[in-house]
């Protein structure tokens, strides 16, 4: 059940060591791949513990862990690329609420997930941590949209 090189034609980063990283926000850069299982409801999660980006009015670094939970449909995103396009927040200046909706919105129109949810758990500044979270899903995901962004609100005790 190997790839072939078809299903890996929109996968050019992986592998490249020429890559540079981006200075600006760039969500051009991410890629995909078929899902292989898509008669299944599964979960892929990403862990980013070193994600930055600035504060649009101070210019400070602003640094977080980004947590990205999916339901995979037909498509499915390349982790190089997803690090190189978080490296591209590195130098954006948004406050965390926008940055976390942006990641979702760009990976769910890249995607087009069954379900998708984004958390940012940001470092404290000025002694207050902010833990954004957003969420989506299809028709068929509806409830669980619900349910999980209820149960946000408990796991930010």
């Amino acid at each position: 059940m190997s790839r072939t090189n078809k299903e890996l034609e929109g996968v050019t980063l992986l592998g490249d060591t020429r890559v540079k990283y981006p200075a600006d926000y760039d969500p051009s850069i991410l890629e995909v791949f078929p899902n292989k299982h898509p008669e299944n409801d599964y979960l892929v999660t990403f862990n980013c513990p070193e994600f930055t980006s600035l504060c649009p009015k101070t210019g400070q670094p602003d640094f977080a862990r980004i947590i990205i939970n999916y339901i995979p449909d037909r498509l499915m995103v390349e982790s190089k690329s997803l690090k190189l396009y978080l490296f591209s927040f590195r130098n954006h200046g948004d406050f965390h609420e926008d940055c976390v909706n942006i990641i979702m919105k760009d990976l769910q129109r890249l995607m087009r997930p069954r379900y998708i949810e984004v958390k940012g758990i940001f470092t404290p500044r000025g002694g207050i941590s902010i833990y954004p979270f957003a969420n989506a899903g299809d028709d068929s995901h509806r409830d669980m949209v619900k349910a999980r962004l209820l149960a946000a609100f408990d796991s930010n005790n």
